[in-house]
Protein backbone atom coordinates (compact mmCIF):
# COMPACT_ATOMS: atom_id res chain seq x y z
CA UNK A 1 0.00 0.00 0.00
CA UNK A 2 2.67 2.26 1.12
CA UNK A 3 4.75 1.78 -2.00
CA UNK A 4 1.48 2.21 -4.32
CA UNK A 5 1.45 5.85 -1.98
CA UNK A 6 4.72 6.50 -3.22
CA UNK A 7 4.55 5.87 -7.01
CA UNK A 8 0.94 8.37 -6.91
CA UNK A 9 3.29 11.04 -5.19
CA UNK A 10 5.92 10.64 -7.77
CA UNK A 11 4.01 10.80 -10.59
CA UNK A 12 2.28 13.83 -9.41
CA UNK A 13 5.09 16.14 -8.66
CA UNK A 14 6.62 14.96 -12.19
CA UNK A 15 3.49 16.02 -14.02
CA UNK A 16 4.03 18.95 -11.97
CA UNK A 17 7.36 19.58 -13.14
CA UNK A 18 6.82 18.75 -16.48
CA UNK A 19 3.81 21.61 -16.22
CA UNK A 20 6.49 24.06 -14.72
CA UNK A 21 9.07 23.07 -17.21
CA UNK A 22 6.84 23.79 -20.12
CA UNK A 23 5.36 26.85 -18.59
CA UNK A 24 9.00 28.73 -18.50
CA UNK A 25 9.60 27.52 -22.18
CA UNK A 26 6.56 28.92 -23.71
CA UNK A 27 7.11 32.08 -21.52
CA UNK A 28 10.71 32.98 -22.66
CA UNK A 29 9.33 31.57 -26.10
CA UNK A 30 6.21 33.89 -25.72
CA UNK A 31 8.34 36.80 -25.34
CA UNK A 32 9.14 37.03 -29.08
CA UNK A 33 12.94 36.66 -29.12
CA UNK A 34 14.61 34.23 -31.56
CA UNK A 35 17.05 33.73 -28.89
CA UNK A 36 15.09 33.98 -25.16
CA UNK A 37 15.78 30.17 -24.89
CA UNK A 38 18.89 30.32 -25.37
CA UNK A 39 20.08 32.67 -23.03
CA UNK A 40 20.10 30.63 -20.19
CA UNK A 41 18.43 31.07 -16.45
CA UNK A 42 20.92 33.84 -15.24
CA UNK A 43 21.02 36.48 -18.19
CA UNK A 44 17.41 36.05 -17.85
CA UNK A 45 17.25 37.21 -14.68
CA UNK A 46 19.36 39.96 -15.60
CA UNK A 47 17.45 41.12 -18.24
CA UNK A 48 14.43 41.18 -15.84
CA UNK A 49 16.37 43.14 -13.04
CA UNK A 50 17.88 45.55 -15.98
CA UNK A 51 13.79 45.66 -17.12
CA UNK A 52 12.54 46.64 -13.06
CA UNK A 53 15.36 48.90 -12.59
CA UNK A 54 14.58 51.26 -15.93
CA UNK A 55 10.98 50.53 -15.72
CA UNK A 56 10.95 51.61 -11.49
CA UNK A 57 13.25 54.68 -12.53
CA UNK A 58 11.01 56.01 -14.82
CA UNK A 59 7.99 55.57 -12.78
CA UNK A 60 9.78 57.58 -9.96
CA UNK A 61 10.97 59.96 -11.87
CA UNK A 62 7.52 60.37 -13.25
CA UNK A 63 5.73 60.97 -10.26
CA UNK A 64 8.19 62.66 -8.15
CA UNK A 65 8.68 65.74 -9.42
CA UNK A 66 6.18 68.96 -9.42
CA UNK A 67 2.82 67.90 -10.88
CA UNK A 68 3.53 64.14 -11.19
CA UNK A 69 0.52 63.71 -9.25
CA UNK A 70 -1.25 66.71 -9.80
CA UNK A 71 -1.52 66.62 -13.37
CA UNK A 72 -2.02 63.08 -14.13
CA UNK A 73 -4.96 62.44 -14.19
CA UNK A 74 -4.69 58.72 -13.93
CA UNK A 75 -3.02 58.44 -10.34
CA UNK A 76 -4.76 62.01 -8.88
CA UNK A 77 -4.84 62.36 -5.77
CA UNK A 78 -8.66 63.27 -5.00
CA UNK A 79 -10.69 64.39 -1.61
CA UNK A 80 -11.49 61.33 0.84
CA UNK A 81 -14.27 59.83 -0.63
CA UNK A 82 -16.24 60.99 2.29
CA UNK A 83 -15.66 64.54 2.17
CA UNK A 84 -16.56 64.18 -2.05
CA UNK A 85 -19.98 63.12 -1.16
CA UNK A 86 -20.16 66.81 0.19
CA UNK A 87 -17.58 68.24 -1.47
CA UNK A 88 -20.10 70.53 -3.75
CA UNK A 89 -22.08 71.74 -0.60
CA UNK A 90 -18.68 72.90 0.58
CA UNK A 91 -17.71 74.94 -2.68
CA UNK A 92 -21.51 76.51 -2.57
CA UNK A 93 -20.86 77.59 0.72
CA UNK A 94 -17.84 79.29 -0.41
CA UNK A 95 -15.29 76.26 0.82
CA UNK A 96 -14.24 76.00 -3.06
CA UNK A 97 -10.48 77.38 -2.57
CA UNK A 98 -10.05 75.37 0.72
CA UNK A 99 -11.09 72.34 -1.22
CA UNK A 100 -8.68 73.04 -4.27
CA UNK A 101 -6.10 73.78 -1.97
CA UNK A 102 -6.26 70.76 -0.05
CA UNK A 103 -6.32 68.53 -3.08
CA UNK A 104 -3.14 70.45 -4.64
CA UNK A 105 -1.34 70.18 -1.20
CA UNK A 106 -2.21 66.33 -1.01
CA UNK A 107 -0.67 65.95 -4.33
CA UNK A 108 2.54 67.90 -3.83
CA UNK A 109 2.94 65.84 -0.56
CA UNK A 110 2.83 62.40 -2.31
CA UNK A 111 5.24 64.29 -4.90
CA UNK A 112 7.80 64.72 -2.15
CA UNK A 113 7.69 61.34 -0.88
CA UNK A 114 7.76 59.54 -4.44
CA UNK A 115 11.70 60.04 -4.65
CA UNK A 116 12.15 57.95 -1.53
CA UNK A 117 10.68 54.47 -3.22
CA UNK A 118 13.99 54.82 -5.94
CA UNK A 119 16.07 52.75 -3.37
CA UNK A 120 13.53 50.74 -1.70
CA UNK A 121 12.75 49.29 -5.22
CA UNK A 122 16.66 49.05 -5.63
CA UNK A 123 16.84 46.67 -2.65
CA UNK A 124 14.08 44.27 -4.01
CA UNK A 125 15.41 44.09 -7.14
CA UNK A 126 18.53 42.61 -6.18
CA UNK A 127 17.03 39.98 -3.94
CA UNK A 128 15.34 38.58 -6.79
CA UNK A 129 15.57 35.38 -7.64
CA UNK A 130 15.64 32.91 -10.40
CA UNK A 131 12.04 31.33 -9.31
CA UNK A 132 11.00 34.91 -9.32
CA UNK A 133 12.13 35.71 -12.56
CA UNK A 134 10.51 32.33 -13.94
CA UNK A 135 6.92 33.73 -12.50
CA UNK A 136 7.65 37.07 -13.76
CA UNK A 137 8.57 36.44 -17.09
CA UNK A 138 5.14 33.94 -17.28
CA UNK A 139 2.88 36.16 -15.78
CA UNK A 140 0.62 38.59 -17.12
CA UNK A 141 2.02 41.95 -18.06
CA UNK A 142 2.07 43.79 -15.05
CA UNK A 143 3.41 40.64 -13.06
CA UNK A 144 6.71 42.55 -12.32
CA UNK A 145 4.46 45.01 -10.79
CA UNK A 146 2.52 42.75 -8.33
CA UNK A 147 6.02 41.35 -7.48
CA UNK A 148 7.17 44.64 -6.08
CA UNK A 149 3.35 45.50 -4.30
CA UNK A 150 4.45 42.17 -2.58
CA UNK A 151 7.69 42.66 -1.66
CA UNK A 152 8.15 46.76 -1.02
CA UNK A 153 4.68 48.00 0.09
CA UNK A 154 5.55 47.32 3.56
CA UNK A 155 8.58 49.32 3.70
CA UNK A 156 7.59 52.14 0.82
CA UNK A 157 4.73 52.93 3.14
CA UNK A 158 7.05 53.25 6.16
CA UNK A 159 9.36 55.17 4.32
CA UNK A 160 6.90 57.55 2.78
CA UNK A 161 4.99 58.11 5.95
CA UNK A 162 7.11 60.73 7.68
CA UNK A 163 7.72 62.45 4.18
CA UNK A 164 4.08 62.79 3.88
CA UNK A 165 3.80 63.94 7.51
CA UNK A 166 6.43 66.19 7.22
CA UNK A 167 4.94 67.54 3.70
CA UNK A 168 1.33 67.84 4.73
CA UNK A 169 2.92 70.01 7.59
CA UNK A 170 5.21 72.15 5.45
CA UNK A 171 2.33 72.80 2.23
CA UNK A 172 -0.38 73.36 5.13
CA UNK A 173 -2.50 70.18 4.23
CA UNK A 174 -3.97 69.95 7.59
CA UNK A 175 -4.28 73.44 7.88
CA UNK A 176 -6.63 73.07 5.13
CA UNK A 177 -8.06 70.02 6.03
CA UNK A 178 -9.39 72.11 9.22
CA UNK A 179 -10.59 74.64 7.20
CA UNK A 180 -12.74 72.22 5.25
CA UNK A 181 -14.07 71.03 8.35
CA UNK A 182 -15.03 74.00 9.52
CA UNK A 183 -17.00 74.87 5.75
CA UNK A 184 -18.78 71.57 6.71
CA UNK A 185 -19.85 71.05 10.08
CA UNK A 186 -22.10 68.02 9.33
CA UNK A 187 -18.11 66.15 9.05
CA UNK A 188 -17.72 66.82 12.00
CA UNK A 189 -17.46 62.87 12.12
CA UNK A 190 -14.00 62.55 10.30
CA UNK A 191 -12.30 63.51 13.28
CA UNK A 192 -8.49 62.34 13.87
CA UNK A 193 -10.33 59.14 16.06
CA UNK A 194 -12.03 57.89 12.79
CA UNK A 195 -10.39 59.25 9.85
CA UNK A 196 -6.36 59.39 9.19
CA UNK A 197 -5.55 62.15 6.13
CA UNK A 198 -1.82 60.77 6.85
CA UNK A 199 -2.44 57.43 5.89
CA UNK A 200 -4.79 58.21 3.08
CA UNK A 201 -2.28 59.86 1.00
CA UNK A 202 0.29 57.35 1.59
CA UNK A 203 -2.45 55.35 0.41
CA UNK A 204 -3.29 57.00 -2.88
CA UNK A 205 0.69 57.59 -2.81
CA UNK A 206 1.68 54.17 -3.17
CA UNK A 207 -1.32 53.74 -5.49
CA UNK A 208 0.28 55.99 -7.83
CA UNK A 209 3.21 54.68 -7.76
CA UNK A 210 2.41 51.32 -8.13
CA UNK A 211 0.07 52.38 -11.13
CA UNK A 212 3.17 54.22 -13.52
CA UNK A 213 5.16 51.42 -12.99
CA UNK A 214 2.64 48.59 -14.49
CA UNK A 215 2.35 51.46 -17.18
CA UNK A 216 6.54 51.15 -17.71
CA UNK A 217 6.75 47.52 -17.51
CA UNK A 218 4.29 47.20 -20.35
CA UNK A 219 6.00 49.13 -22.53
CA UNK A 220 8.86 47.07 -21.44
CA UNK A 221 7.33 44.19 -22.73
CA UNK A 222 5.36 45.12 -25.70
CA UNK A 223 7.08 47.80 -26.74
CA UNK A 224 10.48 47.56 -28.67
CA UNK A 225 11.41 51.46 -28.09
CA UNK A 226 11.26 51.00 -24.83
CA UNK A 227 13.64 48.30 -24.51
CA UNK A 228 16.80 50.77 -24.25
CA UNK A 229 19.23 48.50 -23.64
CA UNK A 230 21.00 45.01 -25.62
CA UNK A 231 20.02 43.08 -22.94
CA UNK A 232 15.95 44.22 -22.75
CA UNK A 233 16.22 43.78 -26.46
CA UNK A 234 17.67 39.97 -26.49
CA UNK A 235 14.89 39.33 -23.46
CA UNK A 236 12.10 40.86 -25.04
CA UNK A 237 12.80 41.72 -27.98
CA UNK A 238 10.00 40.58 -30.89
CA UNK A 239 11.37 38.10 -33.81
CA UNK A 240 12.37 39.54 -36.56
Amino acid sequence: MKSIIVLAFLSTFAVAQSNTDQLWKKATSATGSTSVQSLGNDKITAGLKEALTVSTGKAVAATGKPDGFFRNDAIKILMPEKLRTVEKGVRLMGGGRQIDDLVLGMNRAAEQAAPQAKQIFINAVTKMTIDDARSILSGNQTAATEYFKKQTSQDLAAGFAPIIHKSIENVGVTRQYAKVMQQSPQLSFLNSDSFNLDKYIVGKSLDGLFFMLGEEEKKIRTNPAAQTTSLLKQVFGKKN
